[in-house]
């Protein structure tokens, strides 16, 4: 997958708005392979609603969206199922990790799927961000910063053309958020991937190709 296109989309939540005063709704828009966005939004303004599109969970929408020129709304299950696992990566804003498992067992349930990823590359990164002694703690005993930094992990463990971050560093201080963003950054540059971050306000400090406001 090289693009990700929008073509005047509007949430039906939206629908009855006549200014969207958005460079995303309503507007046409392509994010390309490669490069890296900065998706800045308001509370309100539909941030996790945009994730979701890209990724499938929601399609109440009208206008259309394209994966380089197919319309998204002809894929079925299967096509979704073979997007999440190689073309699209997302790491979710409530994360979405087992909590009853271990940091590493979160981790490798996905990385024995894809096998996109080395222990060693898995074990440099926990050290990386400082969650090395947590790889054998259950996640529902972990702060939300320790989990974010887990989840980080587990999304990079697939292969894909595109990693989206929804709200990635809301609770992470500078240096921790610095270390994401850099480790999150080389393994997309390695892969060749575009970048989509999307943010209320803190954001991770990356060489943004562009910046759109939602």
């Amino acid at each position: 997958m090289n693009t990700i296109r929008f073509i005047n989309i509007v949430p039906h939540v939206f629908s009855t708005r006549k200014n969207h005063d958005s460079e995303v709704w309503g507007q046409e828009l392509i994010f390309e392979k490669g490069k890296t966005y900065l998706v800045e939004a308001e509370s309100g303004k539909g941030k996790s609603t945009f994730c979701s599109y890209i990724i499938g969970y929601r399609n109440d929408f009208t206008g259309q969206l394209f994966f380089d020129d197919t319309d998204v709304r002809t894929f079925g299950v299967s096509d979704w199922s073979q997007i999440r696992t190689h073309n699209v990566s997302l790491l979710f804003q409530d994360l979405r990790l087992f909590p009853e498992l271990s940091a590493m067992e979160n981790v490798a349930i996905k990385n024995q799927l894809t096998l996109s990823q080395s222990p060693e590359k898995v074990g440099e990164w926990f050290d990386k961000l400082g969650i090395a002694d947590k790889r054998d703690t259950k996640v529902g005993l972990m702060s939300f910063g320790q989990q974010q930094r887990v989840a980080m992990i587990r999304a990079l463990c697939q292969p894909f053309d595109f990693i989206l971050l929804d709200e990635p560093v809301s609770h992470l201080d500078d240096k921790n958020a610095e270390t994401m963003g850099r480790i999150m950054y080389d393994e997309a540059q390695r892969q060749g991937a575009g970048i989509i971050v999307t943010s209320i306000g803190k954001h991770q400090q990356l060489p943004y190709d562009r910046k759109v406001r939602l």
